[in-house]
């Protein structure tokens, strides 16, 4: 049985991760109604949307669960000791379930089909890589920030995937629990089936190779933390 403390940031984690991609995905679908085929417009309130969802519910649901709303940061903070590793199961189901929960509340909301699958290419070397850095500064904003401007951790991780959007051959997805999701939008913010598990590969490897860097960069000792 699930203690209550951990069933109560787990739905955090759901609930939090359901509205982030209710954002990514809707105004997706939005921006691209709206923009007249303009591409880049239609990015461009994708973007917005997205990072000001991504301030706001950390600021709502940090307190609680920590608002991690993705895979690859809960690993990283069980693997540096800030979440024991029972408890990670949990909050990776939570938040795959609040991912898919999401879409199907963008497509309700717009009048599509609840699930299909995207024919959204995102193949190559060059995406790869792009998720790859997109992961790896998603994580070292995140630890470098929790360390020693936890207060800001909101703003920078806001501010940071707003970038990422623009800065990235992939746009940004840095999540596991996202990239699963979208899978399943065949809209402007959705990838094919077939490229997602390599996207997975790459967010998991520059979210452990922004670990290692940070560990390097900022030790416990530095910080007045325990080794």
């Amino acid at each position: 049985m699930i203690p209550a403390t951990v069933a109560r940031r787990a739905a955090a984690e759901a609930v939090g991760t359901a509205l982030l991609l209710a954002a990514v995905v809707g105004s997706g679908i939005m921006g691209e109604r709206l923009a007249g085929g303009n591409v880049g417009l239609a990015l461009l309130a994708n973007t917005t949307a997205t990072g000001a969802a991504l301030v706001a519910l950390i600021l709502t649901f940090g307190p609680i669960s920590g608002a991690q709303f993705n895979p690859a940061v809960t690993l990283v903070d069980a693997w540096c000791g800030g979440r024991p590793w029972r408890e990670v199961p949990v909050y990776l189901i939570a938040q795959v379930c609040g991912a898919f929960a999401g879409v199907v509340a963008a497509h309700a909301m717009f009048s599509l089909p609840l699930f299909f699958a995207s024919q959204h290419a995102r193949a190559g070397g060059a995406q790869l890589f792009s998720e790859f850095v997109a992961t790896f500064g998603l994580l070292a904003v995140i630890q470098g920030c929790a360390r020693r401007r936890p207060a800001d951790v909101a703003y920078a991780v806001g501010a940071y995937i707003t970038a990422a959007y623009w800065f990235t051959a992939s746009t940004s997805f840095a999540n596991p629990a996202v990239t699963l999701a979208r899978s399943a939008s065949d809209t402007f913010a959705g990838i094919r089936p077939a490229d997602a598990p390599g996207f997975i590969a790459a967010q998991l490897a520059g979210a452990a190779a922004a670990t290692l860097l940070c560990r390097w960069l900022l030790p416990p000792a530095a910080s007045g933390e325990r080794a």
